[in-house]
């Protein structure tokens, strides 16, 4: 998984990437293979903004957060981002298979 930061009008500073990669860490058990995330992080007053691009293999996933500061909506997007993840896994799984009796050999 390669991640990216980038800051809006606030400059990203070593602490934030740091924080930023462990909490994104997680998100790597889902897939096996690859995939990039790029997170923009700004400022919109009074709130902080953390927003997120993840590319997988043909779909593009969007998730946003803002919080009072920039370490809870990383935290807020993190847990966002994890959900949409497993959502997309969950769709991508083929739930038919072994639940039909031809396959098992049970028919006849």
């Amino acid at each position: 998984m390669r991640i990216e930061t980038h800051g809006q009008q606030i400059e990203v500073t070593p602490a934030l990437r740091e924080y930023v990669d462990s909490k994104l860490q997680r998100l790597a058990r889902h897939f096996d293979y690859p995939f990039d995330v790029r997170i923009q992080l700004g400022l919109d007053k009074p709130n902080h903004c953390a927003e997120a691009t993840v590319n997988l293999a043909g779909k593009t996933l969007h998730a946003d957060a803002s919080a009072i500061d920039m370490y809870s909506a990383i935290d807020l997007l993190a847990d966002k981002l994890d959900r949409l993840l497993l959502k997309h896994k969950q769709k991508m799984v083929d739930h038919h298979r072994g639940e039909n009796p031809v396959r098992s050999g049970e028919f006849g």
